[in-house]
């Protein structure tokens, strides 16, 4: 039965009929029309307008496969790659009000988010948000290789998620450092070391002997991708400033623009690719 009131000259009145007007006045006033395009979306075509004239949900298809978003077949891993890359983010925001990169307050900063600081719950959400984002991520790569849906049109794309794989891997090694106790600064060190054996870029690596002007070899330990990385030849407190900045800003920005992408193409693409 539908929900109805009396008004005071005692007649009823459908309280559907009420919202529906008080529905039509917010479209249709000036405010709305300043922000929305498009009215009430209750046509196919209106739907599709107010998608391609919204500036987060035109990066969507407009219409999906039904068995192509099917929980047994996408297994949700892009999704949750993404609302993880989220918590990240607003996790990330709220320790970096705490967070002083220098040796000095460093280690001692770490312990106080764990500690003192409320909500230190924070800190290890954004812990354990790292790991479940490498999982995820390597989850949905899986999916979308065994399913095929790296073939064309979609080989662009798949390059696309490579990159960002990359990209969350060097999250993951650049927020390691940023606790600066004995783990990380050896577990640095020894992944930085591996830098040097980098092909053209590390003066161990191939090829970096072949890179010479004039007969002066422009790879050295003090100019290639190591000495890069950390700022010097140790792990010090260059190196600790320049993985703050890489964790917090550089590759989180070059991260969500790929994203942003990623998500476009899936839908030029022809929208989430379906089981055959």
């Amino acid at each position: 039965m539908r929900a109805s009131y009396l008004t005071q000259q005692g007649q009823p009145v459908s309280l559907e009929r009420e919202l529906r007007k008080l529905q039509r006045a917010v479209v249709e006033s000036q405010i709305w029309r300043s922000i929305f395009r498009v009215g009430i979306p209750n046509t196919n075509r209106k739907r599709v307008l107010a998608m391609l004239g919204n500036v987060v949900l035109h990066l969507h298809p407009v219409k999906t496969r039904k068995s192509g978003v099917k929980m047994r077949y996408t297994w949700c891993a892009g999704g949750m790659t993404f609302f993880l890359f989220l918590v990240l983010t607003f996790t990330g925001l709220l320790l970096m009000f705490y967070y002083r990169p220098t040796i000095e307050y460093a280690y001692g900063d770490m312990l106080d988010l764990r500690e003192q600081v409320p909500f230190g719950i924070m800190r290890e959400m954004h812990r354990w948000g790292a790991h479940a984002m490498v999982i995820t991520v390597w989850i949905h790569m899986f999916r979308v290789f065994m399913t095929g849906s790296y073939k064309p049109p979609r080989e662009f794309n798949w390059n696309v998620g490579v990159v960002l794989l990359v990209l969350t891997l060097l999250l993951s090694f650049t927020g390691y450092l940023l606790p600066w106790d004995q783990l990380a600064i050896w577990a640095i060190t020894v992944g930085s070391n591996m830098a040097r054996a980098t092909p053209l870029a590390g003066y161990e690596g191939p090829f970096a002997a072949q890179i010479a002007f004039n007969g002066v070899n422009l790879v050295t330990a003090g100019s290639d991708a190591r000495f890069g990385l950390l700022g010097g030849r140790i792990v010090g407190a260059n190196a600790l400033l320049r993985f703050y900045v890489l964790h917090c800003v550089f590759i989180p920005l070059i991260a969500a623009f790929l994203m942003a992408v990623h998500f476009w193409r899936v839908r030029k693409d022809g929208g989430i690719s379906g089981p055959l």
